[in-house]
């Protein structure tokens, strides 16, 4: 099974994206998705952008990535 994490490109290269994971930000190759654009949701899995998603699918999947987060964080207290 191969997990993707939604990101937003905030600074396009030639070959690689500058994105927004959940507030950190890493670079991507986008050799995938030559296409996309500044302001644009991409799915990221090991270190590429592999689809442009659009932002509801995103933001919802964000938000069930902070329930993951939030709850194994309760459970280490």
């Amino acid at each position: 099974m191969c997990v993707g994490v939604p990101a937003k490109v905030v600074k396009k290269m030639e070959y690689s994206a500058v994105v927004d994971v959940m507030g950190s930000q890493t670079t991507v190759g986008i050799i995938f998705v030559p296409e996309v654009e500044f302001g644009d949701y991409v799915i990221v899995h090991a270190g590429q952008a592999m689809s442009i998603v659009d932002e509801t699918y995103a933001k919802q999947s964000v938000e069930e990535w902070r329930k993951l987060v939030n709850a194994r964080n309760s459970e280490t207290v």
